[in-house]
């Protein structure tokens, strides 16, 4: 038993743990979509995230994001009224998005965020991709990515039809972290 926890004391100094951060104010969470051919731009006004990240470590990285849908606006009266209702994202049942990391790993160049996204209480598999970029005592982590809207049945009823409301949903973020 002592020999065991001799090892435990001399391997944990090389288990790595990721860097927390707090996300800072100039942080943007966002989405694109296009309706009748034209592409239009929204974004969530509320909305958290707990940062751990290490380039170095990636297995030790993680990020859990909490998105206030009712937050949505896109800049279009008609549309953003439309947003929190029953055939999009039905906040009155579903107030919030939950994504959460499974993994974060290294594909060629390019880092990818695997998790989970709950949306209208249906819960899927998500890839990102993901930018570091250290700055002093914090950095940039930009982020994006695409969900297929009809996945999480969001456009229901006349909305379904992707002619009218294309079927991929841009995801994109650009997170100002300080390291806590």
């Amino acid at each position: 038993m002592h020999s065991l926890a001799v090892l435990l004391a001399l391997a944990a100094p090389c288990i790595a743990s990721a860097a927390d951060y707090k996300v800072q104010s100039g942080s943007t969470l966002g989405f694109t979509s296009n309706f009748q051919g034209s592409n239009f731009d929204g974004r969530f006004n509320q909305w958290t995230a707990a940062i751990s990240y290490d380039p170095a470590n990636l297995a030790a990285s993680r990020f859990d994001v909490m998105v206030d849908l009712a937050s949505a606006k896109t800049g279009d009266n008609d549309r953003d009224s439309a947003l929190p209702g029953q055939d999009f994202f039905n906040v009155a049942k579903y107030p919030q998005a939950h994504f959460f990391t499974t993994a974060i790993r290294q594909q060629g160049s390019q880092v990818v965020a695997d998790g989970m996204l709950t949306l209208r209480g249906v819960t899927k598999p998500v890839s990102l991709n993901v930018a570091f970029k250290p700055q002093g005592k914090g950095a940039t982590l930009d982020v994006n990515g695409t969900v297929k809207r009809l996945d999480f049945s969001v456009g229901g009823g006349q909305y379904a039809d992707t002619s009218v409301i294309g079927p991929d949903v841009k995801v994109t973020a650009h997170l100002v972290l300080s390291a806590k």
